[in-house]
């Protein structure tokens, strides 16, 4: 199997909408950002699969040193293999893959956030630094448009929080901020206990309404000479966005359940956004 045989199917098997933005890219920029997505997930599965945290770090310290090795010309996982080839062409940072890195290890170190602000900078580290490489690899004029997909990467992430609060409590994260659980009255161990109630949706209603917020200010950010080159991200948005859609028509039932739209209507939510650019 070759590198990007092996980020391929790296990035199939996820089941992930940002799959479905990747299918409409030229080759080589779809080879780019699907060896950037393989990335992303394997040092996100090395936080999410490891049950002994000495062992996580030891991989995320391997992954660290992957990064140095690959800009030094030398890497040897597959991943870092297909990706090389699009660091420069593309002007991608080494420093954010390796923010990247230091995001994944905040989940080692911290389950709680105090407020907002705590939030948007593990946000920026597992989101918006991977909007701003993306971005790269799509391709761009207007420098602006950087800001706006580090802004979209924040959007994206707090569309992951809300949509994964149950699971995310189960195995003990809470990424709501402290404060706003306070500010509606729900506790701690109404997440962990999958308690649904009033205050619960209340909260959720606060949420859903911060993450349409970032992805219009997103949007209102997006240079318009470079919105045919970043129909990827819009088309991540336009699946996204349905899928807070969803949530709210659902009533919130996150903590017990995991929502999610069918793959038949992410491709055409991704078809349609395409289409209208």
């Amino acid at each position: 199997m070759s590198p990007d045989d092996y980020c391929q199917q790296k990035a199939a098997q996820s089941g992930s909408s940002f799959y479905y933005s990747f299918l409409f890219l030229p080759p080589e920029r779809r080879r780019a950002i699907t060896a950037l997505y393989a990335f992303c997930r394997e040092v996100d599965d090395t936080v999410d699969e490891c049950t002994d945290i000495g062992i996580a770090r030891t991989k995320l310290s391997w992954w660290r040193s992957e990064i140095g090795a690959m800009l030094a010309g030398t890497p040897t996982h597959p991943v870092t293999l297909a990706l090389q080839p699009h660091m420069v062409p593309y002007k991608l940072d080494g420093q954010h893959l390796l923010a990247i890195i230091d995001g994944m290890e905040m989940d080692l170190d911290q389950t709680r956030y105090l407020d907002y602000i705590g939030l948007q900078r593990y946000c920026w580290h597992v989101a918006g630094v991977v909007g701003i490489l993306s971005a790269s690899i799509f391709g761009y004029q207007d420098k602006q448009t950087l800001a706006y997909a580090e802004k979209l990467g924040l959007a994206f992430q707090l569309t992951n929080i809300i949509r994964d609060v149950g699971e995310d409590a189960r195995i003990g994260r809470i990424y709501l901020p402290v404060n706003e659980l306070q500010q509606f009255g729900v506790t701690a161990a109404d997440l962990l206990n999958a308690r649904h109630n009033d205050k619960f949706e209340n909260l959720m209603r606060f949420q859903v309404r911060r993450a349409q917020d970032a992805y219009e200010e997103a949007f209102a950010s997006l240079p318009q000479v470079d919105r045919r080159a970043q129909r990827p991200g819009l088309i991540m948005a336009a699946i996204y966005r349905a899928l807070l859609t969803e949530i709210e028509r659902d009533g919130f039932h996150v903590l017990s359940q995991r929502i999610s739209l069918t793959p038949i209507r992410k491709l055409w939510l991704a078809w349609r956004t395409y289409i209208r650019g």
